[in-house]
């Protein structure tokens, strides 16, 4: 077995992130091999970006990008523009993608990137010179069977647009499959824009099949009311379920018989501000709602919890106020591993990031296939395909941790680490060139 050097051992939310693998490893029944080379990121890289402002002075942003693993395919994996970004942050997210890819089956490894920055700081023009600057300097770590970008927090499919162009300068000839979640003009697939809520949808459609749930009795509180919590919720209300509480960064109204999704969506998109109203056509009016925090929200009793902002909104600190009995990580590494000891001993049923949130990258995955072949499908193929994939691999998980009577994370990550080390061992490991077979 190879081991590693001090140096480099994982701390932070990367350390944090590394305990769900090892935990989920002993189901798995994975070589010690496999474990120690998902420990570590295979590759990064850290670049400071010169960016000229509008009032012609110079500054200098920060970015990274990780790639995890790449075993199974490319790296794949969004950029974020957030002020807390970090390499340790950003590691993390990669090894998470490594896992998710894994979970739902399609053929990439996992990466992510990140720029520390408030992006409504800077105007359009700037955005753009920052986007367009940290492709430059990454161009060579980046590229269509390498590394495949996508967007993320604070970064949308304008971005990427400005993103795949100035690659595609860089290599003298157009490669719209380096980056995905583009403008549709440029190459985007239909329904990349609701696929990260619409994966979580079908996942939840799953657990309503198998509780026996009727949607109109079942309340829900959504903490991240930005594209994929919108869309999930959207998705939601159109069934019958009553979503009781919506917040934002700002916080969140509460009103006991449910909001109007459309007409929140409405009202968020159009003046960038959560108000609780209802509307028919164009008119629009105040209805009477709770203002609440983020951290309210989330002790709300409630029957399904939606976490769709960032990562750790539940610690050790808060998991035992979470009443919500059944939790679905829309959000990348919302629960912390000390807080999901605490929500598991209580009998929560979570259903992990890896898995409910899949939705983004698997139709990433449907747009750079579309990109490779130059054919590009309508969105009832879209949607019918990412079904397919969203509920084979939630039942393959659910089995699992019914069969081994663990908790769901726990059998996705190990539903996810038997195909990475299926790929891993296949290349030998030290049992195989010990035993010289």
């Amino acid at each position: 077995m190879s081991t590693a050097s001090p140096a480099i051992e994982p701390t932070g939310v990367f350390a944090d992130a590394i305990k769900r693998l090892e935990h989920a490893a002993r189901l798995a029944e994975l070589d010690d091999e496999t474990l120690e080379r998902l420990r570590h990121p295979k590759a990064l890289i850290e670049v400071s970006i010169p960016v000229r402002m509008d009032d012609g002075s110079l500054r200098v942003f920060h970015g990274y990008r990780v790639r995890h693993d790449d075993t199974r395919g490319p790296g794949k994996g969004g950029i974020r523009y957030h002020p807390d970004v970090s390499l340790d942050e950003v590691k993390a997210l990669a090894f998470w993608m490594t896992c998710k890819c894994a979970v739902v089956g399609i053929p990439f490894g996992g990466a992510k990137g990140g720029i520390i920055v408030n992006p409504k700081e800077l105007s359009h023009l700037e955005l753009e010179r920052l986007s367009r600057g940290f492709i430059r300097l990454i161009g060579d770590f980046i590229g269509p069977e390498t590394d495949i970008p996508a967007p993320d927090v604070y970064t949308n499919a304008m971005i990427m647009g400005w993103m795949m162009d100035e690659y595609s300068k860089m290599q003298g000839q157009r490669t719209p499959a380096v980056i995905t979640g583009k403008p549709i003009p440029l190459g985007g697939s239909l329904g990349r824009d609701d696929a990260t809520g619409r994966g979580a949808y079908y996942c939840i459609k799953e657990l309503e099949r198998h509780l026996s749930w009727k949607p109109s009795e079942i309340t829900v509180a959504v903490q991240g009311f930005g594209n994929a919590g919108q869309h999930v919720a959207s998705l939601l209300h159109g069934d019958g379920y009553r979503i009781v509480a919506v917040s934002d960064s700002r916080g969140g109204s509460y009103r006991k018989e449910g909001f109007d999704i459309p007409s929140l969506i409405k009202i968020k998109n159009e003046t960038r501000a959560l108000k609780a109203v209802y509307c028919d056509g164009s008119v629009c009016e105040a209805v009477e709602a709770e203002t609440i925090t983020n951290e309210q929200l989330l002790e709300l009793d409630v029957d399904l919890l939606i976490p769709a902002a960032l990562e750790n909104q539940i610690t050790e600190t808060n998991a035992g106020d979470i009443k919500a009995p059944f939790i679905v990580e829309v959000a990348n590494g919302p629960i912390t591993s000390q807080g999901d000891e605490i929500l598991t001993e209580r009998g929560a049923l979570i259903v992990p990031d890896i898995l409910a949130n899949a939705g983004g990258v698997t139709v990433s995955y449907f747009e750079w296939v579309q990109n490779k072949q130059g054919y590009y499908w309508t969105i009832e193929e879209v949607h019918e395909r990412l079904l397919v994939i969203m509920a084979r691999e939630f039942n393959a998980v659910y089995d699992l941790m019914k069969a081994k009577n663990v908790d769901m994370r726990t059998a996705a990550y190990a539903h996810a680490l038997k195909r990475i080390a299926a790929a891993i061992e296949a290349q030998g490991t030290q049992r195989y060139f010990s035993n010289g077979e």
